[in-house]
C-alpha cells in the first residue's frame, strides 16, 4: 500500500496530518485514478451494453477503496494522522446522474457485473443539471439547477465521439467514462457517458429550472427528464432519447468491429439491455445503422437485432410506459420513423389484436416495440412478473412466453453495507468470517438468533448509525433528534401511488391522540425524503402537507417532545447512506399491484430495519423469507385492488365520509392549520383524496393506523425488536445485486 504522507508530501509538499480535508480528498481520487487507469477493460467476445437514462452513483471515493482492496489500509493512515474518511469524503461532488430506484438500481448492477468479471458497460448521457437540486422555500419545493460539474468531478476524457443525424441539423457528441470497479478483480468496466459538443450551461439561470426547450443543438444534456408538460418539453424528451440511443448504437457497431465482427454475426459479439422504455429506439437506430451504413439487408437487420436486446419493465403504470406520437419521431428522425412503420407492418400482418399494435392511433408504443423485437421481457419481482404476465402484458404473454422471467432486484452490499454501515460489515466479519462479502451468504447469522452477545452488539451497531444520522440531519438541515428516539423513515420518489399522503394522514392521527393525552413511551421521528417532478402537481401538494405538518407538531408544545416529522431536503444517495442504517422501521406503503419492485425495502432491511408494508412488489418476496413476526403487513391485496380497478367501483367519497377518516382528511383544511401554509395546495389535495383518491390511500388508512400503532408497541421489547432486526438481516443475501445479475447472465446475456 502506498504510504499517504508520501504521496501527500510529493502533491502538496505538506505532511498528511496538514492537510485539509479537501486536499486529502482530492489526492484519494487521484490515487483510484491511478489505480484504476492499470486496469484493463473486462475481456470477452460477447459485450453487455446495459442502457439507462439513470445513473445513481453516489459519492465514489468510499466505494472505489473498498473494491480496490484499499479501504481499511487508508481509513486507518487517515486516523493515524487525524483525519477521518467519512469527512474526506464529504468533500466529493455527488454525480447528478439520476433520481430515484431506476437510476440506483442501474449503478448496482454496474457494480455487480464487474464484480462478477463480466464484459459489460453502462450507457447514458451526461446531465449538466441532473434532474433539479431540491430547496424548500415557505414548506414548497423549489426546483434549482444542480450544477455537480467542475474541476472536482469524476469524468475522464472528453473525446469527440459521433455525429448524430436528425431531421433538420447534425449534432457532435463527446464521450466521457467512468471506470466502474468490481470487488477484488484485477480488470474493471466502464460507464459511458455522451454529452453534446456545443451544449450551453448559460441557458439555464442560477435560480430556476426553466430553459429554452426548442434549442435543441444547445440543450440536449442540460437536465434528465426535462420538464415535458408543454410540447416542446415532449419533443425535446424524444430528441434526448434518440441522442442517447444514436451514441449508443454506433459505439456497439464500432466496438463489435474492433473485436473482430463482421455485423453479420453481431449478436455473437453484443448483447443490449434496455432499463425501462427510454432507450427503445435503440432497436430502430441499431437497424438503420446497419441498412444505411453497413449496406446489410434490412430483414437481416431486423433479425439480428431482434437477437441482441432485452427489455427491462419496470413498472404497470400507464403513464410510466412511453408512448411517444409517430410525429414527434418523424420531426426528429424521419428514418427512425420509417423504420418504426416498417416494423409495425410486420406485426400488423402476422397479428390482428389490436392491443399487440407497434403504433396506435398514430401513437408509437415503446413498450411494444421492446417486446415484439427482442429477445426478452422481464419483470423487476415476482409479484410485478406474474401481473405483467396474466394482466398487463397478457396479450404479448400468450403470444411470446418464452421471453417473460423475473429478475427480482437487488443490491449491492459494497456500498449498502461495507460502505454505508461500517460496524454492521464488522458484526457480520466477527460473527460469520469475511465469506459473506464474496457471496452474499448472511443466513448464518440465524444460528445467533438467541445470542444475547451478538443481539447486544447489533443494538450497539444500530445506535451507532443513530447518531452518525442525527450528526448528519443536524449539520444539514438543523434538525435536533432525540438520542431514544423510534427512527420511522419513508424516502422514496415522491408520488401518489407510493402513498406518502397515507403516512401524512397518520401523522395527523398520532398528532391528535397525542394531544388527547396518549403520549408514547418514547419520542418518534419519521422522516421523509424525495423529490417531486416539477409538472406533478399533486405530488408537489403532499411535499407541502408533510413540510407544513413538520412545523406545526414543532410549534406544538404539548406533542413536539414526543413526535417529530422530518424531510430530508434534496434527498440523495449521501443522505440515504446516513438514513437507512439509522432506521427502526422502513415504510413501504405503496398500494398493492402498483409498485413493480422497490430496492429501498431492501436496503433497510439489510441494515436490520424492519418492514411495514402492503403486500406489493419484492415486499411479497420480504415477508416469504423472513416470516411472520418478522415484518408487518397490511391491506387490500393486489387481487382485490385489481378488481377494485376493472370494476371501477372505489368510491373515496364513503371512506371518507366514516367519522375516523373525515376528522384526519378535513385537518388539512382546517383554518389553523391551513392559515400556517398555502391554501391552494392543502384544499386542492384535500378535495383531492376525499374525492378520488386514485391509489385508494382511505381504502387501506384505517388498517395501517392499527398495524402501525402495533409495530410501536411492539418497539419497547428491545430484545424481541434486536431479534426481528437480525432475521431481516439473515434473509437479506436474497436481494444482493450479484444473484440478480447472475441470473440475468445465465438466462438472457450469456457473457460466458
Amino acid at each position: 500500500m502506498t504510504r499517504l504522507n508520501d504521496l501527500a508530501l510529493s502533491a502538496y509538499g505538506r505532511p498528511l496530518a496538514d492537510l485539509s480535508n479537501q486536499q486529502a480528498c482530492s489526492m484519494l481520487q487521484d490515487l483510484v485514478k491511478e489505480r484504476s487507469a492499470a486496469l484493463a477493460p473486462t475481456a470477452g467476445k460477447r459485450r453487455l451494453y446495459y442502457i439507462s437514462a439513470e445513473f445513481l452513483l453516489g459519492k465514489l471515493l468510499t466505494n472505489n477503496l473498498i473494491n480496490l482492496g484499499l479501504y481499511e489500509d487508508v481509513k486507518a493512515q487517515l486516523e493515524d494522522a487525524g483525519l477521518s474518511l467519512s469527512e474526506v469524503e464529504e468533500c466529493e461532488v455527488e454525480p447528478s446522474l439520476g433520481n430515484g430506484g431506476l437510476g440506483r438500481l442501474a449503478a448496482c448492477f454496474l457494480d455487480s457485473i464487474a464484480t462478477l468479471g463480466l464484459p459489460g458497460d453502462g450507457i447514458g448521457l451526461n446531465y449538466h443539471f441532473g434532474l433539479f437540486r431540491q430547496k424548500f422555500v415557505q414548506n414548497q419545493q423549489l426546483a434549482l439547477p444542480d450544477a455537480w460539474l467542475g474541476e472536482e468531478d469524476v469524468l475522464v476524457g472528453g473525446r469527440e465521439a459521433f455525429q448524430v443525424p436528425f431531421a433538420d441539423f447534425t449534432v457532435t457528441s463527446k464521450l466521457y467514462t467512468i471506470d466502474v470497479l468490481g470487488y477484488g478483480r484485477k480488470t474493471k468496466n466502464r460507464l459511458r457517458l455522451f454529452d453534446l459538443v456545443g451544449v450551453d450551461d448559460t441557458l439555464v439561470p442560477h435560480d430556476s429550472i426553466e430553459f429554452d426547450k426548442r434549442e435543441v443543438r444547445r440543450n440536449l444534456t442540460l437536465f434528465l427528464y426535462p420538464d415535458d408538460s408543454d410540447e416542446d418539453g415532449r419533443l425535446l424528451r424524444v430528441y434526448q432519447q434518440y441522442f442517447m440511443v444514436s451514441n449508443a448504437a454506433q459505439l456497439i457497431l464500432a466496438e463489435a468491429v474492433e473485436r473482430g465482427s463482421n455485423l453479420h454475426d453481431l449478436a455473437d459479439y453484443a448483447v443490449v439491455q434496455i432499463n425501462d422504455t427510454h432507450p427503445t429506439m435503440v432497436i430502430p437506430e441499431l437497424i438503420r445503422l446497419l441498412e444505411e451504413e453497413h449496406d446489410m439487408a434490412f430483414d437481416e437487420a431486423v433479425n439480428i437485432v431482434s437477437r441482441m436486446v432485452a427489455y427491462t419493465n419496470h413498472t404497470i403504470l400507464a403513464e410510466a410506459l412511453e408512448k411517444w406520437p409517430l410525429a414527434f419521431i418523424e420531426r426528429v428522425s424521419p428514418q427512425i420513423a420509417a423504420i418504426i412503420r416498417k416494423l409495425d407492418a410486420r406485426i400488423a400482418k402476422n397479428y390482428d389484436d389490436p392491443a399487440v399494435q407497434i403504433i396506435q392511433d398514430g401513437v408509437v408504443h415503446m413498450a411494444h416495440l421492446a417486446i415484439h423485437y427482442g429477445i426478452s421481457v422481464n419483470g423487476v419481482a415476482a409479484l410485478h412478473t406474474k401481473i405483467l404476465e396474466e394482466s398487463e402484458l397478457s396479450s404479448f404473454y400468450r403470444i411470446y412466453p418464452e421471453k417473460f422471467n423475473n429478475k427480482t432486484n437487488g443490491i449491492t452490499f459494497r456500498r449498502w453495507v461495507m460502505g454505508c454501515n461500517p460496524p454492521l460489515a464488522h458484526l457480520l466479519d466477527t460473527t460469520l468470517g469475511s465469506e459473506w462479502r464474496t457471496t452474499g451468504d448472511l443466513t448464518g447469522l440465524l444460528d445467533h438468533a438467541d445470542d444475547q452477545d451478538v443481539l447486544s452488539a447489533l443494538a450497539d451497531v444500530k445506535a451507532d448509525a443513530k447518531g452518525r444520522m442525527r450528526a448528519f440531519m443536524l449539520e444539514n438541515q438543523g434538525a435536533h433528534i432525540p438520542e431514544d428516539a423510534i427512527i420511522d423513515v419513508q424516502v422514496k420518489r415522491i408520488h401518489e401511488y407510493k402513498r406518502q399522503q397515507m403516512l401524512a394522514l397518520y401523522i395527523i392521527w398520532k398528532y391528535l391522540d397525542i394531544k388527547n393525552g396518549n403520549v408514547p413511551p418514547r419520542p418518534i421521528t419519521i422522516v421523509f425524503g424525495g423529490k417531486a417532478a416539477p409538472a406533478y402537481t399533486i405530488a408537489q401538494d403532499i411535499i407541502h402537507l408533510i413540510l407544513t405538518l413538520s412545523t406545526w407538531i414543532a410549534n406544538d408544545p404539548d406533542v413536539a417532545p414526543h413526535l417529530q416529522v422530518l424531510m430530508v431536503e434534496n434527498y440523495n444517495v449521501t443522505a440515504a447512506e446516513h438514513l437507512i442504517p439509522a432506521a427502526d422501521i422502513s415504510e413501504q406503503i405503496s398500494l398493492a399491484s402498483k409498485e413493480a419492485s422497490g430496492t429501498s425495502n431492501m436496503k433497510f432491511m439489510l441494515n436490520g430495519a424492519v418492514t411495514l408494508c402492503t403486500l406489493d412488489g419484492a415486499n411479497v418476496e420480504i415477508a416469504d423469507l423472513v416470516g411472520e413476526g418478522n415484518i408487518y403487513t397490511f391491506g387490500a391485496s393486489s387481487e382485490e385492488v385489481e378488481r377494485l380497478y376493472a370494476e371501477g367501483s372505489y368510491d373515496a367519497r364513503s371512506y371518507y365520509r366514516r367519522p375516523g377518516i373525515k376528522l384526519l382528511v378535513d385537518f388539512m383544511t382546517n383554518p389553523h392549520f391551513i392559515a400556517m401554509g398555502s391554501a391552494e395546495r392543502l384544499r386542492r389535495l384535500h378535495d383531492d383524496v376525499a374525492g378520488k383518491d386514485w391509489f385508494m390511500a382511505l381504502l387501506d388508512l384505517e388498517e395501517y393506523i392499527q398495524v402501525k400503532e402495533a409495530v410501536y408497541r411492539d418497539f419497547e421489547d428491545r430484545g424481541a425488536w434486536a431479534r426481528k432486526e437480525l432475521v431481516n438481516i439473515a434473509h437479506a443475501g436474497t436481494f444482493s445485486s450479484d444473484r440478480t445479475i447472475a441470473q440475468y447472465n445465465g438466462d438472457i446475456w450469456h457473457l460466458g
